[in-house]
């Protein structure tokens, strides 16, 4: 799906697609000024330019104009000051320009002024995510979820832009009340429309709950990867279960939560851990409300998994203030690590180390030397993914376990294929009877499980 700006009863603008190749201004704001300190700005102008430009060219708009203004003051028509909004009409004239992104939060009158004076249409940056989303969206979720979110923001943007369908008349005859204006028939079509999205969302939401439910039966531990776009999280995702999730330099490359098997080897490969890797959507600054609304029933995901690896990307200047936004978002979920020391449940991955010079790459590693929950590597290159593999592998094994003695008879064959399955059995003898004496390393989920399946009758634990 596509998001569309450009349906009936929004704000006068040239009838315009928002297509490839279209010559695009990309313009964003700063409310820090250069004087103030660094320790209150949280990203640099520049790098939130380039990041305005690369969430553009996402959806392969031909940027041919950037800036970046500081603001003291909003104006309350346009945002940007009168000055500024007159210079860069004459700017966007004379390079032809089709399409402006506002790398901020426009009002429905802002957006509508602007697009009067430029002559061009103009989208903000919510506008501007959605149009990536419903061109990124694959699966039936996604597209609902993408629609979802842009029917929310499309609504507030609704304006009166007819003369001969101003109000409908009710009744019959000369009679008949005022009506219904167009602009309340598309709004209340539009809210219609929310309330069946909405309604599909939970189902897929319960949908999600039984799966989850069902690989929670089947005791395999769930890893999320989560971080802002373009960390490298499905290259990661590819690396670790030799999948063929689409990864490429761009800015939200993948969209649709996509699950995996994946068999982990234990040292000396003498037992193997299953798992299941779960990869995300990406995160983004000033990521809008509609969105984490909307994909909410995706982000559960998230909330119920095992083990979280918060993919970092360790080459980029704003890595810091890219990891703060995810934690915010992460906490706004209700995810917060409370046993980090011991049984940690996020654990920071810095990816792309092989971007980063020698010295780069030593800091690092005395950095990381001095956390227990923090771990280098290059999925590009597949450097530390074998340490990456020991660390997942120790943090579920190294659960307090301990040996047990159990006897199964020849009927409970689906029980022993379980026990060879979880890699339990450390040893094994058969008698003459047909019984089966094994030796097996538990934990305690482990022991409840087979106390619950076949001991309630007669416990031979």
């Amino acid at each position: 799906m596509s998001y569309d700006q450009s349906l009936p009863g929004q704000a006068i603008a040239p009838e315009i697609n928002i297509a490839s190749g279209l010559a695009t201004a990309v313009i964003h704001l700063n409310w820090y000024r250069p004087t103030t300190p660094l320790e209150k700005v949280k990203r640099t102008q520049q790098a939130a330019l380039e990041e305005a430009v690369g969430l553009a060219e996402a959806i392969q708009l031909r940027v041919v104009y950037q800036q970046a203004f500081y603001l003291n003051k909003l104006s309350p028509a346009t945002l940007i000051g009168k000055g500024n909004v007159e210079n860069l009409q004459a700017m966007f004239q004379a390079l032809n320009i089709k399409l402006a992104v506002v790398d901020s939060v426009l009002s429905p009158v802002q957006q509508r002024n602007l697009e009067r004076i430029w002559k061009c249409k103009v989208i903000d940056r919510t506008g501007l995510i959605l149009e990536i989303f419903g061109a990124r969206a694959r699966t039936a979720e996604g597209r609902l979820q993408v629609e979802l979110a842009a029917l929310k923001h499309q609504r507030s943007r609704l304006v009166r832009s007819w003369t001969h369908l101003e109000r409908q008349r009710g009744g019959f005859g000369f009679i008949g009340g005022p009506g219904e204006s167009q602009i309340e028939l598309d709004r209340r079509l539009i809210d219609q429309r929310i309330l069946k999205l909405e309604k599909d969302l939970k189902n897929i939401a319960k949908m999600r709950s039984l799966h989850r439910q069902a690989r929670k039966r089947q005791e395999k531990p769930v890893i999320a990867l989560v971080g802002y776009t373009n960390a490298g999280k499905s290259t990661l995702f590819n690396r670790l279960t030799q999948a063929n999730v689409f990864a490429e330099n761009l800015l939200f490359a993948t969209l649709d939560p996509t699950m995996r098997r994946c068999s982990i080897p234990g040292p000396d490969n003498a037992d193997r851990l299953e798992v299941i890797f779960s990869d995300t959507v990406g995160f983004v600054s000033n990521l809008p409300t509609e969105l984490i609304a909307a994909f909410r029933a995706t982000l559960e995901e998230v909330c119920v998994a095992d083990l979280i690896l918060h993919v970092r990307d360790a080459a980029h200047p704003d890595a810091s203030a890219q990891a703060q936004d995810v934690e915010a978002i992460l906490h706004d979920l209700g995810i917060v690590d409370q046993n980090p020391e011991k049984a940690p449940l996020i654990l920071n991955v810095y990816n792309k180390i092989d971007l980063l010079t020698h010295q780069e790459n030593e800091i690092l590693r005395n950095q990381l030397a001095r956390q227990s929950n923090a771990w280098a590597i290059s999925a590009q290159y597949g450097t530390g993914i074998e340490g990456l593999f020991a660390w997942i592998y120790h943090r579920f094994q190294a659960q307090e376990t301990s040996l047990q003695s159990l006897t199964l008879s020849c009927q409970e064959g689906t029980l022993l294929s379980w026990c060879y399955q979880k890699g339990l059995v450390v040893d094994r003898r058969d008698d003459d009877q047909g019984f089966v004496h094994l030796k097996l390393r538990l934990n305690p989920a482990q022991r409840h499980f087979l106390e619950k399946t076949r001991f309630k009758s007669s416990s031979r634990l």
